[in-house]
């Protein structure tokens, strides 16, 4: 499986997930609500490009998987169930790729930290210690 596939994937859980939670199985199927949430509307155009994409077979095995992961928001399997089948139809068809790469949002990541001694990273930054009276461990 390309690179490629793996990271926008990995880019697009979120917004699945968000998708899933918010419409349910209805998600395939939903016109955009002003009212929803962005994240939700990106995962929700992200699985209906895919499933119209899809043969009879291919749309009934995503539909049981968003009705899995709806039904079950927290369950990792439910969730790694459907991301199999987005990376499923990303390995079959190139143009879909494309299509959701274009969907997710441009201009790096957003990072924000909120609170007394909260601490934001974009990244692996490796140790971080908030608090007092702690000290820097030594490798």
């Amino acid at each position: 499986m390309s690179a490629e596939i793996v990271q926008l994937v990995g880019q697009a859980g979120p917004y699945l997930t968000a998708a899933v939670v918010a419409y349910g199985t209805g998600v395939l199927t939903r016109a955009e609500s002003a009212a929803v949430e962005a994240t939700a509307n990106i995962g929700r155009r992200m699985l209906q490009a895919v499933w119209h994409r899809r043969d009879e077979q291919g749309r009934a095995e995503l539909e049981s998987a968003v009705a899995d992961a709806a039904r079950e928001p927290s369950d990792g399997d439910a969730s790694a169930a459907l991301r199999q089948q987005i990376k499923r139809a990303l390995r079959e068809d190139a143009e879909l790729l494309r299509e959701l790469a274009g969907l997710l949002p441009s201009g790096g990541v957003t990072v924000t930290a909120s609170g007394t001694r909260a601490i934001a990273a974009g990244g692996n930054i490796g140790v971080a210690i908030t608090g007092d009276g702690h000290t820097t461990p030594r490798p």
